[in-house]
C-alpha cells in the first residue's frame, strides 16, 4: 500500500531548514492505520521491539494487541518520565537535528524481554530515520547491556532498525548499517 498520500509535510518546522513529516495522518483512518500495524509487524524479526517516546509509542505499542510476533516493548524514554528502582534506569546521550539529548531505559524491561539463546534481540523501531542520532545511540546503549534472568545472562542485541519513514537523502541510513539492517515502511525524500 502506498501510505505517502497520507503523509503531510512542513517546512522549517520546529527549526528554519527541516522539512517535518507529520506521520499523524495516518491515525485518521482505521483501516490505513490497521494495515501500517501489520506491514511494521511484517518488518520486525524479533519478538522484543524498543521504542522511543512518543511517536514511536503510538505505532510499537499496537503490535502486541495485533496478534503479531512482537511480544514485548522496550520504552525508551525522556529523563523523568519512567520510575525506576536503583541501578535499573540506564541513561543513553543521543545527538538529534537540533542538538544532544539523553533518553533512559529500564534494565527490568529488558529482562522481561524473550530470549533466543544466550541473546535478546530487539528490533529497534521509530517513527522516522532522519539524520540517525537518536537510533544509533540509542542502539549503542542497549547493544552494551547484559541483562540476568533467572540466573543466566543475556547479551542485548539490537538486530535491526525498523522505520515508519525513511527520509532518503539524509545521513541516516549510512549512520546505521554498521550496526544492524535497516528497514524501512515508506520512503520519501527532503529535497521533495
Amino acid at each position: 500500500m502506498d501510505y505517502t498520500p497520507y503523509l503531510k509535510f512542513y517546512p522549517n518546522f520546529p527549526i528554519k531548514g527541516v522539512n517535518f513529516v507529520d506521520i499523524l495522518p495516518l491515525l485518521q483512518n482505521k483501516e490505513v492505520f490497521r494495515q501500517v500495524i501489520l506491514d511494521l509487524d511484517a518488518l520486525c524479526t524479533t519478538p522484543n521491539v524498543a521504542a522511543p517516546e512518543a511517536r514511536g509509542f503510538l505505532f510499537a505499542a499496537p503490535m502486541l494487541c495485533a496478534d503479531t510476533k512482537v511480544q514485548a516493548i522496550v520504552p525508551l524514554r525522556k529523563k523523568g518520565k519512567l520510575p525506576f528502582s536503583k541501578g535499573d534506569l540506564i541513561q543513553v546521550e543521543i545527538m538529534k537535528e537540533y542538538g544532544p539529548d539523553h533518553v533512559y531505559f529500564r534494565c527490568s524491561d529488558l529482562a522481561a524481554c524473550q530470549p533466543s539463546g544466550d541473546v535478546i534481540e530487539i528490533s529497534f523501531f521509530d517513527d522516522i530515520l532522519a539524520t540517525g542520532g537518536t537510533a544509533k545511540g540509542l542502539a549503542e546503549g542497549l547493544n552494551r547491556q547484559h541483562v540476568t534472568v533467572d540466573g543466566k545472562t543475556y547479551q542485548v542485541k539490537v538486530k535491526e532498525f525498523v522505520f515508519l519513514v525513511e527520509i532518503d537523502d539524509l545521513p541516516g541510513r549510512s549512520k546505521l548499517e554498521g550496526i544492524a539492517p535497516v528497514r524501512s515502511l515508506i520512503h520519501v525524500r527532503e529535497s521533495d
